[in-house]
């Protein structure tokens, strides 16, 4: 039996169709099973009473995931909630979530940000991103 892997997927990913185009590359492998903890751009979440109403919601959404995935174009050195999600991931568990940073397509500069806290860094591949997070998945 292959394993699912649970996933969580940065809200940078709301920058174009990325999102979308990441779902579309997990479903259409047929041996890669996954269920997403992503929040959607139209989940109540987003209407939280505060940013630390907020905070703990996505921190809710974390909890049970293999693996983080952040966008990694030089845009998230500029986003405070990838900064707050990556906090999340890194320090609030008692094992920490490995970060998957993938580069948008066509990208030639990766955010320091997330360089500096990923556990891997893969191009715009469907093959790629899904070996990796096979392999430093939870």
């Amino acid at each position: 039996m292959a394993k699912t892997y649970d996933i969580f997927i940065s809200h940078s990913w709301t920058y174009g169709n990325h999102y979308d185009r990441l779902i579309e590359f997990f479903d259409s492998d047929p041996y890669f099973h996954y269920r997403d903890y992503s929040v959607p751009k139209d989940d109540p979440i987003h209407n939280a009473p505060n940013q630390s109403a907020l905070y703990e919601a996505i921190k809710r959404q974390i909890a049970p995931v293999n693996i983080v995935i952040i966008m990694a174009g030089v845009y998230a050195s500029y986003s405070k909630w990838i900064d707050k999600e990556i906090r999340i991931a890194k320090t609030e568990f008692s094992r920490p979530k490995p970060i998957l940073a993938v580069a948008p397509w066509g990208s030639e500069r990766v955010s320091q940000v997330v360089r500096n806290v990923a556990d891997k860094i893969v191009g715009w591949n469907a093959k790629s991103i899904i070996l990796a997070i096979r392999e430093i998945s939870l």
